[in-house]
C-alpha cells in the first residue's frame, strides 16, 4: 500500500508540474547559446567557416521514462568569398516514454551586408524538413489484456514541417525572431492508424523564439555575455531563459541560466492560479583548440519532483572547420 501511495504521489507531482514542463513541446538544449541553429534557421552560416556540432541530454536522472535528447547539426557558408548564402542541417530525436520524435531539417539564410567592415549582417532564413512521430507499445503496460488500443509493437508516422526565421547581428550584439513548426497550424492531433485503431496524440504547436544577446569587454582576459529566450506556443504559459556567461581568455565559458514560466497575457488553457515552477543551469564551455570546444550542463528543476529525479546532464562537442583566413577570424571573432 505505501509503494501504491508513493506511485501515485509522484503521478500527481508530474502533472501538476506539467503545467511548466509539458507545455511547450519542443526540444530545448541548455546549451542551445552555443549553437543558434537550433533555435533560427536563420542562423545558418553566422560563423562563416563549416561548423559541426552534437549535444546529449539525459532529463530527470532516475525518474522512470524520463525524457532523453539529441541532436548532430553541420552548416557552414555557400560562397565564402561573397558570405551572402548560408546553408545548414540538422538531426535530432526525443524520446519520452514510449512515445519518440526523430527530425530532419535543412535551412538556408540569405545574409545581407549592413557595414563596410562586415561586421554586421540581416540574415533571413528558411528551413523545410520531416517529423516522424512513434510509439511503441512494448513499452506499455496495458491494464486489460489484449487491450485492442494498446499497439502491439513500434507504430510511426512521418509529417513535413517548416520553419523561418531573422537574425540581425553586429560583433557585439544579436537579435533574433523565428516560427517554427509552421505546418503544425494545419495538422491534425491524429497521427497514428494501425490495425484498425486510430491512436490520438497531443496536437503539435507552433513555437515562436525570440532571442537577444550581447558581450561586454570587462578587461583584457574577461568578458561578460548576458542573453534571454523567449519561447511562446500560445497555448501554455511563456517559457523565458535567462542567461548569463563570463568568457575567460578567450578559453573558458563559465555560466548560467534560469527558465521560468510567465503569464504575459491570459490564456484560455492556462490556469493562472498553478505554480509557474522553473529550473536553473550551471554550465561549462572549453576551447580545447581554437576548432574544438566542449560542453557540459547540469539542471535542477525548483518544484516538488525535485525530490524524485537527480536532475539533468547535457553534454555537447563543437568541431570548427576553418578556411585559411586566420587574420579575418582575430578581427572579427565568433561570439554567439
Amino acid at each position: 500500500m505505501q509503494l501504491k501511495n508513493k506511485k501515485i504521489y509522484l503521478l500527481l507531482a508530474l502533472i501538476c508540474n506539467s503545467y511548466f514542463v509539458f507545455a511547450q513541446q519542443n526540444i530545448q538544449f541548455s546549451q542551445y547559446v552555443f549553437n543558434g541553429l537550433s533555435v533560427n534557421p536563420a542562423y545558418a552560416g553566422y560563423k562563416e567557416d563549416i561548423y559541426f556540432n552534437s549535444v546529449y541530454r539525459k532529463q530527470w536522472v532516475n525518474f522512470p521514462g524520463s525524457p532523453q535528447s539529441g541532436a548532430v547539426s553541420l552548416d557552414g557558408l555557400l560562397d565564402p568569398t561573397q558570405k551572402k548564402h548560408g546553408l545548414g542541417g540538422q538531426i535530432s530525436w526525443d524520446k519520452l516514454g514510449a512515445q519518440s520524435t526523430t527530425s530532419l531539417f535543412a535551412s538556408y539564410s540569405y545574409r545581407i551586408q549592413f557595414s563596410d567592415d562586415d561586421t554586421k549582417r540581416l540574415c533571413v532564413g528558411l528551413g523545410f524538413g520531416f517529423n516522424q512521430y512513434s510509439l511503441d507499445g512494448a513499452s506499455l503496460q496495458a491494464v486489460d489484456a489484449n487491450d485492442p488500443s494498446v499497439p502491439t509493437g513500434k507504430i510511426s508516422a512521418i509529417k513535413p514541417d517548416a520553419r523561418m526565421g531573422v537574425y540581425y547581428y553586429t560583433d557585439r550584439f544579436y537579435a533574433g525572431v523565428a516560427l517554427m513548426d509552421l505546418f503544425s497550424l494545419y495538422n491534425d492531433r491524429s497521427i497514428y492508424l494501425n490495425n484498425g485503431s486510430l491512436y490520438a496524440t497531443e496536437k503539435k504547436a507552433a513555437h515562436v523564439y525570440l532571442t537577444a544577446g550581447t558581450i561586454f569587454k570587462l578587461s583584457d582576459n574577461v568578458k561578460l555575455k548576458p542573453s534571454l529566450l523567449i519561447k511562446e506556443d500560445f497555448h501554455g504559459p511563456t517559457s523565458i531563459d535567462l542567461n548569463a556567461f563570463a568568457l575567460l581568455s578567450d578559453k573558458l565559458w563559465v555560466g548560467a541560466s534560469y527558465r521560468t514560466a510567465a503569464s504575459l497575457w491570459k490564456k484560455d488553457a492556462v490556469d493562472n492560479g498553478l505554480n509557474k515552477s522553473g529550473a536553473v543551469s550551471g554550465m561549462i564551455e572549453y576551447f580545447a583548440t581554437n576548432r574544438l570546444r566542449f560542453g557540459y550542463s547540469y539542471d535542477f528543476i525548483t518544484s516538488g519532483l525535485s525530490n524524485y529525479q537527480a536532475g539533468s546532464h547535457e553534454i555537447s562537442i563543437g568541431l570548427l572547420f576553418p578556411r585559411n583566413q586566420d587574420a579575418e577570424r582575430i578581427k572579427s571573432p565568433r561570439y554567439f
